[in-house]
């Protein structure tokens, strides 16, 4: 488990790489896919902390989404102030706020 910093970039080096995975579904307790993350520009550093919280809880439940807004590091803090502005932050945030938790699927490239 890393120890998150006050900076998003700093934080996204000490995460696995996500070389290899294609996307994340994020899927709620009823089996229902509820939002997914392609690899690709300006997603790449939600994928990377959603694959971290991944290995590292299992599940997105409070205690990993808690984590999880420390990793997104200032972006949690704009997210606050802007809602809609950072989806995936704002996911974590509802999940605090007693939102479902969710299972976390990552797909690897090439299937």
């Amino acid at each position: 488990m890393i120890q998150p910093g006050t900076v998003f970039k700093d934080n996204l080096r000490q995460l696995p790489p996500i070389d290899g995975i294609a996307s994340i579904d994020l899927i709620d307790p009823q089996g229902k896919v509820v939002a997914s993350i392609e690899n690709q520009p300006g997603k790449q550093g939600s994928l990377a902390v959603y694959n971290y919280l991944s290995r590292a809880f299992g599940t997105l439940d409070a205690k990993a989404a808690q984590h999880g807004l420390a990793v997104f590091a200032e972006h949690t803090d704009d997210a606050r102030g802007r809602p809609g502005a950072h989806p995936n932050v704002d996911r974590l945030l509802a999940i605090i706020a007693g939102g479902d938790p969710l299972r976390i699927e990552v797909k690897p490239a090439g299937h």
